[in-house]
């Protein structure tokens, strides 16, 4: 353990929340600084006491002359050295427990006050030649007794003030590194749920991309080039704005639904009048933040479920209002003749989709498939309104 005036041979200091390890450079600066404080207490000190035996004593009993303040002085710069061992008595025990050490520094503040006493009684008759003191040795040892059992406190009071304020300096920088790391993991996690975030999304590119292509080799193939050519167009501007909007988690409803409305172009290309789109977006929700590219594969899995396999084709709807404190985003279909898109309600499109509501949202989004009043299936989308 660091001693208040001295160095420890290891650098582990002990706190209340453990065992702190001070690099060795600050281990020497608090000796250093440790043992200048120590020095210039010492020097202030018994200076100080000089002042107060020579307003108290000197003044007092009429004795201006020289060698009685020259003794003055003289018994102070005794009690600096003298008083000097008592520090390493304290180091040595300071890690006993509090009765042995109480006696122990006890004894020793007696010890080097009698020590004290005979130099200064001694110092006194050889510099004033009175004689005959000695028989009042017990009142200028009850004084001596007196001021090393205060130094005695001192010490002990600014060991305890120091590993007081070195404790609370460690946990300082333990919280401070506690804080750091903190933010470091956040920071961490929030960028590994953005990624995923992004992962999640662009699973679902890839799928709807192949389906466009794979349209427009067939209208290619039966040698539709303006159906094709239109496809192409819109294909290019959906995947400009997707580009566009990589890096978004959120954006604005409206830019959503004209994202949308790029995709619906492109099927509409390949289905002509066998699909009909409604889109009614109450305005009071066109500027709530939701998460990019959420409604494309909601719509995407209508038309393969329904629309595609309607011999007339059909009706696709996107209802969007706000409920209560909440956005509710309606996907319904037409259906198709047959209850296909039910087993899809598990599907990685829709997993995907409800991982990504969970992971902006938590418990306050949900997505859930349910009979519409158009005759197929409905997807219903339930967000905050606040973003948060």
């Amino acid at each position: 353990m660091q001693d208040q005036h001295g160095l420890a041979s290891t650098a582990l200091v002990e706190t209340p929340v453990g065992r702190v390890r001070l690099p060795a450079r600050l281990q020497q600066f608090l000796q250093r600084s440790r043992d200048h404080q120590f020095w210039a207490a010492q020097v202030v000190g018994w200076f100080g006491l000089s002042l107060v035996s020579y307003a108290s004593l000197t003044l007092w009993y009429n004795q201006p002359e020289f060698v009685y303040i020259l003794h003055n002085l003289l018994q102070s710069v005794l009690g600096i050295f003298v008083s000097w061992p008592m520090r390493w008595v304290f180091r040595r025990v300071w890690e006993t427990n509090l009765l042995p050490r109480l006696i122990v520094s006890l004894i020793a503040a007696l010890l080097f006050a009698a020590i004290w006493s005979v130099l200064r009684l001694w110092t006194f008759e050889m510099m004033t030649g009175e004689t005959n003191l000695w028989q009042d040795f017990g009142g200028w040892l009850f004084t001596s007794i007196f001021i090393f059992v205060c130094w005695m406190a001192s010490y002990h009071g600014v060991k305890y003030y120091q590993l007081l304020q070195q404790e609370h300096d460690s946990l300082m920088v333990m919280s401070s590194a506690q804080k750091e790391e903190s933010l470091r993991r956040a920071q961490a996690e929030s960028m590994a749920r953005q990624a995923q975030l992004k992962l999640l999304r662009y699973q679902l590119n890839p799928h709807f991309l192949f389906n466009t292509l794979n349209a427009i080799s067939s209208l290619v193939t039966l040698k539709e080039a303006d159906k094709a050519n239109a496809m192409l167009v819109q294909l290019s501007k959906f995947l400009r704005y997707s580009l566009d909007n990589g890096g978004d988690i959120n954006v604005p409803l409206q830019q959503e639904v004209e994202a949308l409305q790029l995709y619906l172009k492109i099927e509409q290309a390949r289905f002509a009048d066998r699909l009909t789109v409604i889109i009614d977006i109450d305005d009071s929700v066109a500027s709530v933040e939701v998460p990019s590219l959420l409604l494309q594969p909601l719509v995407e899995n209508a038309i393969k479920h329904a629309i595609a396999l309607a011999e007339e084709g059909g009706l696709i709807r996107v209802r969007a209002a706000p409920v209560g404190d909440r956005l509710n985003i309606w996907i319904a279909d037409s259906g198709s003749g047959q209850n296909t898109q039910s087993d899809s309600g598990s599907g990685v499109g829709l997993q995907n989709i409800r991982e990504r509501l969970r992971m902006r949202y938590g418990d306050r989004a949900s997505l859930s498939i349910e009979q519409a009043d158009l005759g197929g299936l409905e997807a219903l989308l339930q967000m905050p309104l606040d973003n948060t």
